[in-house]
């Protein structure tokens, strides 16, 4: 049996997108339903990880897309420090908490679900394992048809997250032209999705010798694509393992960029935003102190190697799907490029998952 590899996950993210967009009726039924039941007025969203990352995206979607009231949190510090209604002036079934666990053993994730559960609200887990920990704690199971990764770093199970969270958005949002049309764009997203591939992995092979030599790098996006933004700086901080944070690109520029020189390396992300044409500027500001200045990102731009402008068009709560896969060959074949064995986690300490059944 071939041995399973990030980059063989990574390359078979538009198959999978396509099975679950054919699928769609399995989650996204499920999930609509529970909004038929109860007065939702507000969707709390948890996950760790990956899973967080999924969690900004989706209250994003909720906000924008369906237009209610939506949060992604962490889920240790929302279980000790928060409160589902500071105003008090929802009920308890007008509040949905949601937990994203690909593996269902995120041990945060579990407790907060459990302590949302005890406390009455009404709970519901997205998650790839129908028999783990995290369905035993909640009213609701929603399946995430992205299949089991055997390696430590998701790739494939984010991706097939975000589609899924965008069409639980577009679903719940009871508008049915933008329904059709938001299936219509996904559609030809994921049947393009290999040009995606292809694109992605073109521009890192034509920039990966100073990628791989920078002293730290910087992941910036705004809007919808700040939850772009630390899923690469995740998926590069677990695998490249070079220094990575990520900023929402104003904040970038308060303080941070004092240490920026030419060794560091910046990754903009930018969509059809209000601050698109704000973070042009940056970038050209940014360039006068390092050339490894980078654009991520499918409108037309003023483009040089360093950029990837996706031949690929698409909306952008869409968007979020094609820009990360850039920084997943950052992470899985940068990682190779320099010798790190990505399909083994090095921190040995049981802290994070609960073990599995």
């Amino acid at each position: 049996m071939e041995k399973a590899t990030v980059l063989g996950y990574i390359k078979d993210q538009p198959r999978a997108l396509r099975e679950a967009l054919e699928r769609k009726d399995e989650f996204v039924a499920p999930f609509v339903e529970v909004f038929k039941k109860y007065p939702i007025k507000k969707v709390l969203f948890f996950g760790s990880g990956t899973s967080y990352n999924a969690s900004v995206i989706a209250a994003h979607y909720f906000k924008q897309i369906v237009g209610i009231d939506a949060a992604g949190n962490y889920p240790t510090v929302f279980k000790n420090y928060e409160k589902a209604d500071w105003t008090n002036t929802l009920g308890k079934e007008e509040i949905l908490f949601v937990g994203i666990s690909q593996s269902g053993t995120s041990r945060s994730t579990v407790e907060v679900m459990e302590h949302a559960k005890q406390n009455g609200y009404i709970t519901l887990a997205l998650t790839e394992n129908l028999e783990s920990e995290i369905t035993k704690h909640v009213d609701h199971v929603v399946h995430l048809l992205c299949g089991k990764e055997l390696t430590p770093p998701e790739t494939r199970g984010y991706t097939v997250t975000i589609l899924t969270l965008y069409l639980w958005a577009v679903s719940t949002a009871k508008d049915g032209e933008q329904y059709n049309q938001a299936i219509e764009e996904a559609k030809d997203l994921t049947d393009r999705f290999e040009a995606v591939i292809e694109e992605s992995e073109a521009w890192y092979d034509r920039n990966k010798t100073t990628i791989v030599n920078s002293d730290r790098l910087y992941v910036l996006g705004y809007g919808v694509d700040f939850g772009s933004a630390l899923e690469g700086m995740l998926k590069i901080g677990e695998m490249l393992r070079i220094p990575t944070i990520g900023y929402e690109i104003e904040e970038y520029s308060h303080g941070p960029t004092m240490a920026l020189d030419k060794r560091q390396t910046i990754f903009f992300i930018g969509s059809d935003e209000a601050e698109f044409e704000r973070m042009l500027l940056f970038r050209k500001a940014f360039k006068k102190y390092t050339d490894r200045v980078h654009v991520v990102t499918y409108k037309q731009i003023d483009a040089d190697e360093r950029d990837i402008v996706f031949h690929v068009k698409t909306n952008k709560y869409l968007a979020p799907l094609m820009f990360t896969v850039p920084f997943q060959f950052v992470a899985a074949k940068g990682a190779k490029d320099i010798g790190i064995d990505t399909s083994v986690n090095p921190f040995e300490e049981p802290l994070a998952h609960l073990p599995e059944e």
